[in-house]
């Protein structure tokens, strides 16, 4: 039988361990990801289909998790699964990211995990009147994917604001549409939707087809390159899964990398996954648009924030950007 002090030491070694070995078991078999439509989700779709977020947890030491990948349309969809535990991780622009992390502070506390990639949004009308916010008028309508709530939105609010002194003055406008829906009424002429504040490739596919023209860019409201989606989470999963995390943010680096040195192989991967029907070498040139950047660090995030605070959508306004991020994620160069 051990000696007495031989038992105790045993004994606080094995103390000793256990949180490292509940922490083990604490990280998640299961990992449910949403994403939405457009290449700002190419990142996601190179991840899922290269298993980089299963290879990364198996370097970081824990079992590589289920992934789940859920197709959704709009922050609101987003928001209401992860905030009813129907996903582990939600993705959707950066604005509505802040407005749901503001909003739910104290109770889900909604937190981001990491930058999708900065790349412009572009307001199109088929109207050939409408040249500038000025020209539109009550029969013109303007599809996003979420009323209010979403990324074009307050965009659209944020030049509103800055064309009018009124942020508001063209909500009575927007409709509801997922991008590949307001794409086709656009493009139709037959539909009530008269413009669509939109993202690549939807951006170039409507410029290309000669029916839609380019009235106001993103990044001239925002003053510059600016992040376009997050993917973010609750606190409480982050925290209990600091591994996966870091596992999900080391993929998407990887990604992005890969993104960078074979372009073409990447907008094949994107026609593949979307059953898009254009031409790799039309999605190959977006990929390789200087003002496209695959990228997990933040960009203005703050500035987004800073305009909801003014107009009363969010009650704190955050001094820097690592408040809206978690905490992995903050040696990034990030703004």
């Amino acid at each position: 039988m051990p000696h007495p002090t031989r038992r105790l030491l045993i004994a606080l070694a094995v103390a000793a361990l256990l949180p490292l070995a509940q922490q083990a078991r604490a990280e998640t078999k299961d990992l449910r990801i949403a994403q939405q439509f457009g290449i700002g989700y190419l990142p996601f779709i190179v991840a899922k289909e290269r298993r980089l977020i299963e290879g990364q947890a198996v370097k970081a030491g824990i079992p590589a998790p289920q992934v789940e990948w859920i197709q959704l349309s709009g922050a609101a969809a987003m928001n209401e699964a992860l905030i009813a535990g129907g996903l582990d991780i939600a993705s959707a622009g950066i604005a509505p990211m802040i407005l749901t992390w503001d909003k739910t502070r104290g109770t889900a506390d909604i937190i981001g995990v990491v930058a999708l990639g900065s790349m412009p949004n572009v307001l199109t009308s088929n109207n050939p009147a409408v040249k500038s916010l000025r020209d539109f008028t009550d029969k013109d309508r303007i599809a996003l994917p979420s009323v209010k709530v979403g990324f074009q939105p307050i965009v659209l609010q944020m030049a509103a604001d800055q064309t009018f002194g009124q942020y508001d003055k063209l909500d009575h406008l927007t409709v509801s549409l997922p991008h590949p829906d307001a794409t086709a009424q656009l493009l139709s002429g037959q539909s009530e939707i008269t413009a669509h504040f939109t993202s690549p490739p939807f951006v170039q596919q409507q410029l290309a087809s000669g029916k839609a023209h380019a009235v106001l860019n993103s990044y001239d409201v925002l003053g510059g390159p600016h992040t376009f989606n997050a993917a973010y989470s609750t606190k409480k999963f982050v925290e209990a899964n600091p591994k996966t995390i870091a596992a999900l943010v080391a993929a998407l680096d990887e990604a992005n990398a890969w993104i960078a040195a074979n372009p073409a192989e990447a907008a094949k991967l994107y026609i593949a996954a979307e059953k898009s029907k254009l031409e790799p070498a039309f999605v190959e040139a977006i990929i390789r648009d200087p003002q496209v950047r695959f990228t997990t660090a933040p960009e203005r995030s703050t500035v987004f924030s800073a305009f909801l605070f003014k107009i009363g959508l969010i009650k704190r306004n955050p001094t820097s950007w690592t408040e809206l991020f978690q905490p992995g994620l903050a040696t990034k160069a990030g703004s």
